[in-house]
């Protein structure tokens, strides 16, 4: 396939100022993970600058080998036995220092996401569960987004990290269900489904969030769809972005779509049902997420 030329509207910051470099060095110290490194998001200038990150534990290395993402996978020597307690140990200090981060960089929302470790027993749900309640006991004042992988469709970790109730659970589909062959060979959009419905059933008061890419190859009659299935399942929030190949070894982009085409599946999103809609070229899961959580969960008390 011929690579497309990037449009101009894909054009980002240079990350700079002195906040970018207060973050940066507070996440270094701490010797912190951030989705936005290494999944190379494109508003890291933008986030960074403004002093918010999206802080991803469970290490860096991904059990799964997504063909859009750039986070790294792990080998078999890499990977902890299921339900070894080495794991768990090794948690305290990583969510011990996230939530003193948190405190220094004056957060009032933050977005904690992880790698997938389908070598844990749990998936990491144990991890979830261990941040948000410290986060609840050292920064009290901040809501908390947790995004989690789909724990195999394992009910019983759903249940450890909803039953710390999140402010916004969130569980990305990423793509169209005619594509996960090729762009997530290991996930089940299905699955995914059962995972955002779960969250509701076990925890009806929650506020949930998914979020999809396009420009894979996905049609505008498939992108209504599955705004359709995430609307039956209960998802309040929702994200749409560009695909952006972060390197050679991933899938190429088949279509740049242009900011007119995400305005209009945004309102397409609105009319159908969905409570907030952040679509964009540039947009991912945690873009603007303290805007979207102030307003969603503002209405969530006045109803």
């Amino acid at each position: 396939m011929n690579r497309i030329a990037k449009p101009p509207w894909l054009r980002v910051k240079i990350p700079s100022g002195e906040t970018h470099a207060r973050v940066k060095a507070l996440i270094r110290a701490k010797s912190l993970h951030t989705v936005c490194e290494e999944a190379k998001c494109p508003n890291l200038a933008e986030c960074w600058g403004a002093g918010t990150a999206t802080f991803l534990i469970l290490g860096d290395r991904c059990s799964r080998r997504c063909k859009f993402c750039s986070v790294k996978s792990m080998d078999g020597s890499e990977a902890i036995p299921a339900g070894c307690s080495a794991a768990e140990e090794s948690w305290e200090d990583e969510v011990v220092e996230l939530a003193r981060a948190v405190v220094a960089m004056g957060l009032k929302h933050v977005v904690v996401t992880s790698v997938t470790r389908d070598d844990l027993s749990d998936g990491g749900a144990g991890a979830f569960a261990q941040v948000l309640r410290t986060l609840r006991s050292e920064a009290r004042a901040c809501t908390v987004e947790l995004l989690v992988p789909d724990f195999m469709g394992d009910r019983r970790s759903i249940a450890t990290v909803i039953g710390e109730r999140p402010d916004i659970f969130g569980h990305n589909v990423e793509t169209v269900p005619r594509l996960y062959s090729s762009v997530r060979p290991q996930a089940q959009y299905r699955r995914s489904l059962l995972v955002l419905a779960a969250a509701r059933e076990l925890e009806p008061s929650v506020v949930t969030k998914s979020g999809f890419m396009v420009g894979l190859g996905e049609n505008r009659q498939e992108v209504r769809r599955m705004m359709e299935d995430l609307l039956a399942v209960g998802c309040q929030i929702l994200t749409i972005g560009q695909y952006l190949r972060p390197g050679k070894i991933q899938l190429p982009v088949v279509r740049y779509y242009k900011p007119e085409e995400f305005l209009a599946m945004r309102e397409e999103a609105l009319q159908l049902g969905f409570r907030w809609v952040e679509s964009g070229p540039l947009v991912r899961s945690s873009y603007r997420a303290e805007t979207q959580a102030a307003a969603v969960l503002s209405q969530q008390q006045r109803l």
